[in-house]
């Protein structure tokens, strides 16, 4: 049985345990979101051993050359090999941003806009992981675009029970310096073909980096037509419909098509809204994907669903890019 060496320790694994789980139950307080792999959060280095590849997936190559994984999917056994790690100084992943906006879209969504120190090298669509002064951590998606913007947007969602958000939302002031660690994710635009039609399809604060992603390719000068279809179970959660009707208005290959798919018809006649989740709305008028490029964003089960539909209707999965919010246990709740 496989073990793993940690500040001076020496832990054996249960079958099938991961080395983040092995931590816990052995009383080190490691920081983490999702437990899935995709919010990069509980990033850790490794100083001997080998972990199994799972563990790399999503990292870059210049982290993974510098020995770093992921203890919430690594399971040593798969390799029968021991690890020896160590948790990276703050110095070697985080940087510090500055709050300089914090302002409503919705009743339930705010705009929270940062100022780094340093300037920061994402793609639109990638993610961050922020990170307060008692250590909680979480991942929001960017809305902002390098090339277009000075600071780094986040659109928040307030979640019941969500200790973040609401502190964000509550308490969080303009002038607060927060820890900032990433770019993370390779769901991005991808220039090069300037002339293949791309999908985008996103519901609740998933829009963010669908905003990102539609703007970063229109600054490119993309030809192709961009369809971007953004659901939500209620009209509330229809927000930034001004910024992407003008943002239609202004580029004749840019669509835009609001979703509501809650018992809210006078709502809907009244918004201008499709019936429907936006997944099946966007796939019942997009039939034909061969060639397209296909960008997923928001709750889980919408971006499985959507991927399946996608790749069903001729998409290839190396052209179907998601970004689902694998995140705390409350994120699985109903959402607007």
């Amino acid at each position: 049985m496989a073990s793993i060496n940690f500040a001076a320790a020496q832990h054996a694994l249960v079958p099938d345990e991961t080395v983040l789980e092995c931590l816990e139950r052995n009383g080190h307080e490691i920081p983490f979101s999702c437990r899935t792999g995709v919010c990069l959060s509980c990033m850790m280095r490794l100083r001997c051993g080998t972990p199994p590849r799972a563990s790399l997936d999503g990292l870059r190559q210049g982290q993974i050359e510098q020995g770093y994984f992921l203890p919430c999917v690594c399971r040593p056994e798969e390799t029968g090999e021991d690890l020896e790690i160590e948790a990276p100084t703050d110095a070697e992943l985080f940087g510090r941003a500055v709050v300089s906006e914090l302002a409503p879209l919705s009743a339930a969504v705010c705009r929270l806009r940062l100022r780094t120190s340093v300037p920061l090298f994402y793609h639109a669509g990638q993610f961050i992981n922020l990170r307060r002064g008692d250590g909680l951590m979480r991942a929001y998606s960017l809305a902002s675009v390098p090339r277009l913007d000075d600071t780094l947007e986040l659109h928040i969602k307030r979640l019941g029970g969500g200790k973040m958000s609401n502190w964000i939302h509550e308490e969080l002031e303009p002038g607060t310096a927060l820890d900032i660690q990433g770019p993370n994710g390779e769901c991005y635009y991808i220039g090069g073909e300037a002339a293949r039609p791309l999908l985008l399809i996103g519901n609740g604060t998933g829009l963010a980096p669908l905003y990102g992603i539609a703007r970063d390719a229109l600054a490119h000068g993309h030809t192709g037509q961009i369809h971007l279809f953004h659901g939500s179970r209620t009209a509330k959660g229809l927000y930034y419909r001004d910024e992407l009707n003008a943002l239609a208005q202004a580029h004749e290959n840019f669509h835009y098509t609001a979703c509501l798919s809650g018992e809210e018809a006078e709502a809907r006649a009244a918004n201008g809204a499709r019936e429907g989740r936006a997944e099946a709305v966007a796939l019942a008028e997009h039939d034909k994907l061969a060639g397209w490029g296909i960008y997923l964003c928001g709750y889980p089960p919408m971006v499985k669903t959507a991927k399946k539909l996608a790749f069903l209707a001729g998409a290839e999965l190396a052209n179907i890019l998601a970004d689902p919010y694998e995140m705390q246990d409350l994120r699985r709740l109903p959402r607007d």
